[in-house]
């Protein structure tokens, strides 16, 4: 179990990596001019491989996490408040995670309407979602 555990934990990583980085291409993205064609279709591109890589991230530290509680017994921490903040959490990092595919296909089909100081906002929610779930994993304060 120690080595799902410690890949399960490369892949949340290597999935938040993604998370942090994607937002601050739609910083860029919400900057660029509108005649600038050739900077807006390479950070679109980069963007849409960066989405769909983290994605496949994603999937992967979802089974890992998934394989983790089952073999720990998954009636195990029944009491176990801290898992299922965490767990909340996660479900709230997915929903991140759908959002920016959602803000993608926006700047795609030129109808985003945020600035970019809104995306500079939005972009510190991986973080704090990221702090919490390694607080409670670490601390489990309840």
């Amino acid at each position: 179990m120690l080595w799902v555990k410690a890949f399960h934990i490369v892949f949340v990583a290597a999935w938040f990596a993604g998370l942090f980085y994607l937002p601050r291409i739609f910083v860029n993205l919400a900057m660029v001019p509108a005649d600038s064609h050739a900077e807006r279709e390479r950070l679109l591109l980069m963007a849409h491989k960066l989405h769909r890589f983290s994605g496949l991230l994603m999937g992967v530290a979802l089974l890992l996490g998934l394989w983790l509680w089952l073999g720990f017994g998954a009636t195990r921490f029944s009491g176990s408040h801290w898992l299922h903040a965490k767990l909340l959490l996660v479900g709230g990092v997915v929903g991140y995670h759908h959002m920016n595919r959602r803000l993608l296909r926006g700047f795609e089909a030129l109808s985003n309407r945020r600035s970019h100081r809104w995306f500079r906002v939005y972009n510190e929610a991986a973080v704090l979602l990221f702090a919490a779930i390694v607080v409670l994993v670490t601390v489990k304060p309840f």
